[in-house]
């Protein structure tokens, strides 16, 4: 897959079965995107910044995508350009039907056979996260999660934010692998020397960043892949 140029991908790439911590995103990661979460989740976003902005909805939702290009979250850029706070708005944001997000028996037990230390990185709220893992059934694996409050509401890809949460779960990114839907967010964790593993869903904002070269693997079925690791054919 592409990184075969760079040396430090190779090593990376073949520690796979060797590796001490995963790391995992969750939205349209650990589901299938066509689940369509982030659906809701943006209604919401535009419905809350057309009434904190005093905008229609047609503006709330440039105003949205504008600050999603500039700050890399739209909760970024509205602390940033209007100094919101941001307890209500994830709160409101992430008050979703789940029921489009099926439970996943098969990741269950592909997560049970992975060795390794698991975690969750996401720029939603542990709450969010639990709520998902729950519904889908594997949150029993995982011992932690690092989100958006943790990384005090820098999103990923800022380098910094993956500096933080390395250090603040001990890992050693050389033995670590991150999975992510958005391959932009991925560059991050190969320059710290981590593993990476692109889960591509076909959207246009996920592809973003895809032909950087910081890529060692890609999978469209999550589960079937981390088989393909357990069993050595990875």
């Amino acid at each position: 897959m592409p990184g075969s140029d760079d040396p430090a991908a190779t090593h990376r790439a073949a520690s796979l079965r060797d590796a001490e911590v995963w790391v995992f995103d969750l939205d349209n990661t650990l589901y299938p995107a066509s689940s369509n979460l982030f659906g809701q989740i943006d209604e919401r976003m535009r419905g809350y910044i057309a009434a904190y902005l005093g905008l229609d909805l047609d503006e709330a939702y440039r105003v949205r995508k504008q600050y999603f290009r500039d700050y890399g979250t739209s909760l970024s850029g509205l602390m940033s350009v209007h100094g919101m706070d941001p307890g209500p708005f994830l709160e409101h944001v992430h008050e979703i039907n789940l029921e489009p997000v099926a439970p996943n028996p098969a990741l269950d037990a592909t997560l049970g056979q992975l060795p390794g230390r698991k975690l969750i990185f996401t720029n939603a709220t542990t709450g969010h996260a639990e709520r998902v893992m729950d519904r889908i059934g594997i949150g029993h694996h995982f011992e932690a999660v690092f989100d958006i409050v943790d990384a005090g509401y820098q999103p990923k890809p800022q380098p910094e934010v993956y500096t933080a949460m390395v250090e603040h779960h001990d890992i050693d990114p050389t033995s670590a692998v991150m999975v992510e839907d958005m391959a932009r967010n991925l560059a991050p964790a190969a320059a710290l020397g981590m593993a990476t593993v692109w889960v591509r869903t076909g959207s246009e904002w996920g592809r973003e960043g895809a032909d950087g070269g910081f890529i060692d693997h890609v999978t469209e079925d999550l589960a079937s892949w981390l088989s393909d690791v357990i069993d050595g054919s990875a």
